[in-house]
């Protein structure tokens, strides 16, 4: 307990903080859907790292790969320069699950890398300057994709770095109408095919297909932003091959480095090669696609392709499902695959259910754009018996607060 102690007073002096209210959890170790503290209590991890950890934690196979790379080697030269296997190898198998015409992988260190690239890669492959967001929707906190974020619930992050990025406008997700706000001055359109932090909204039928062929009537280019449904999450390994529509560009993280830092945005030869010149190095990362994060992503594609985890993915989504609906506290749920938002109705509701979770054993977190919404995402590899179990642990927790 002491010990204890003196961490948590180094990691408030030393450690900056996001927020005045930590966790403030101590992890020892974690392994599959479960981390422990210092003294060995028990955590049903149901955020995966926020869909980072799809495969588990520490999956043997990605242990094992991270061991192996690290002792050939690791951080040589910037990207784009040598030729690193592992980095080569996983560009190649992720291209092998993407539709065509997306082929050319340009890899990052983060989510909101990729999107700042993407960005810039529409701007620089269409000659034009505005950009469009959905509505409640997050991309990263860069201010390139700080500024993605649509009006009004971004403005409580946005107010406070002004000037952003000029000429953003954002539009409501699943509008039909205001997609004729997407004219020929458009360079692209971001968007996530399944809203995450607006409490998971899926779209509506059609909508996707109706933003891509206005933004082909345009002339603009589509970016998803597949950075939390990619890797599996919503039933596929991208959601937009379970929605049937293919973007211009594509951004890639969390779980795509299977638990290391890792992202890409994806388009085609066509398009990416217009970042070679007019400025050479026109987008630069050193440490982007690291040898190492690349052995561990390609690990996890591996461990996920060989164990059909995504096949589980949408009957596992829906035993959550059918375990929790019906509690009286529950008004609602949203989901997508094994990504789901349980709806409480009122803020109150939801921070005294998260101090239950906590003192249960429990580690769900809400939705930057949903504050009465619990979240569940948890590793795939999670087994019917663990999700019967946090399920009860959930409703034992809603029933002390009914």
């Amino acid at each position: 307990m002491e010990h204890h102690e003196i961490l948590r007073q180094q990691f408030l002096r030393h450690v900056a903080q996001t927020s005045p209210s930590p966790l403030m959890i101590s992890v020892a170790r974690a392994e599959g859907v479960r981390f422990f503290t210092a003294d060995d209590k028990p955590y049903y991890d149901l955020i995966a790292g926020v869909s980072v950890s799809n495969v588990g934690h520490s999956n043997p196979a990605v242990v094992e790969a991270v061991k192996r790379q690290a002792e050939q080697y690791m951080h040589v030269m910037v990207y784009g320069e040598m030729l690193y296997r592992p980095q080569i190898e996983y560009a190649r198998r992720i291209a092998e699950h993407l539709p065509s015409p997306l082929e050319s992988i340009y890899f990052t260190n983060s989510g909101a890398e990729a999107v700042e690239g993407a960005l810039k890669l529409a701007k620089r492959y269409t000659h034009r300057t505005e950009l469009i967001s959905m509505r409640r929707a997050y991309h990263g906190s860069t201010l390139g994709a700080m500024a993605m974020m649509g009006t009004p619930e971004g403005e409580e992050w946005k107010s406070a770095f002004r000037p952003m990025p000029a000429d953003i406008q954002s539009i409501e997700f699943n509008d039909f109408e205001a997609l004729q706000r997407i004219t020929e001055r458009t360079a692209c359109v971001l968007c996530e095919p399944v809203q995450g932090e607006a409490g998971v909204r899926t779209p509506a039928d059609g909508y996707l297909m109706a933003l891509r062929q206005r933004c082909d009537e345009v002339g603009a280019l589509l970016i998803f932003d597949e950075i939390q449904t990619g890797m599996g999450r919503t039933g596929e390994m991208f959601a937009m091959t379970k929605y049937g529509v293919t973007p211009d560009i594509v951004c890639l993280a969390k779980a795509f480095g299977g638990g290391m830092p890792l992202g890409a945005f994806i388009s085609s030869n066509a398009i990416m090669e217009s970042l070679q010149n007019n400025p050479t190095l026109g987008h630069i990362t050193t440490f982007g696609g690291h040898p190492v994060c690349c052995a561990a992503g390609l690990a996890a594609l591996q461990y996920i392709e060989e164990n059909h985890l995504v096949a589980e993915v949408e009957r596992k989504g829906a035993l959550y499902e059918e375990l929790l609906t019906g509690h009286p506290m529950v008004r609602e749920i949203r989901r997508s695959g094994l990504l789901l938002a349980v709806e409480l109705g009122s803020e109150e509701r939801l921070f005294a259910t998260m101090e239950a979770f906590k003192e249960e054993g429990v580690l769900s977190d809400w939705f930057l754009y949903c504050s009465t919404a619990f979240r569940i995402s948890p590793p795939l590899t999670i087994s019917d018996d663990e999700i019967r179990d946090s399920s009860r642990i959930i409703l034992r927790c809603l029933d002390r607060l009914a």
